[in-house]
């Protein structure tokens, strides 16, 4: 039975991940670092970890597994689930893989750079109604193809 798994913090699908879910009958772990409210549904589970750094994301990678998608904006986090075996899917619809992992990785360490040289690089574009459209149909698929066995 496929479950969901989400790192919720700073999660702008929470809404279309429980409306998928609702569908699919899959259910869906909320985790993060203080409480965020959740609907009342049995499908539905919240998970409050520490404020400890990395405490969410080491909850999530801890179980991630073949019957798992996680979904999460976090590259690092993404990288230890793939490797548990679990999809990975971003915030913005855009699934992670292994093979599009370590250019991911390696951008990720060229921004850092960047930013601790003190270079204005800005950030990520802001969130739009094509990345939510993207993750319902990403997350649509990946649940069919779950259940399907492949």
């Amino acid at each position: 039975m496929p479950r969901i798994l989400v790192d919720a913090d700073a999660c702008p699908v929470k809404d279309e991940i429980y409306r998928v879910a609702f569908r699919h009958e899959v259910p869906v772990t909320i985790v993060s670092n203080s409480p965020i409210r959740v609907p009342a549904h049995p499908l539905i589970d919240r998970i409050v970890v520490s404020d400890g750094f990395d405490a969410a994301d080491d909850w999530i990678a801890e179980r991630a597994g073949a019957d798992a998608i996680v979904i999460t904006a976090d590259i690092l986090l993404a990288d230890r689930c793939l490797k548990a075996g679990a999809a990975v899917i971003g915030s913005n619809g855009k699934p992670f893989t292994m093979s599009s992992i370590g250019s991911a990785i390696a951008t990720r360490a060229i921004m850092a750079d960047l930013r601790a040289d003190g270079t204005a690089i800005g950030g990520p574009p802001p969130f739009s109604k094509a990345d939510r459209s993207r993750f319902l149909q990403t997350l649509d698929e990946a649940l069919v193809r779950m259940k399907r066995g492949r």
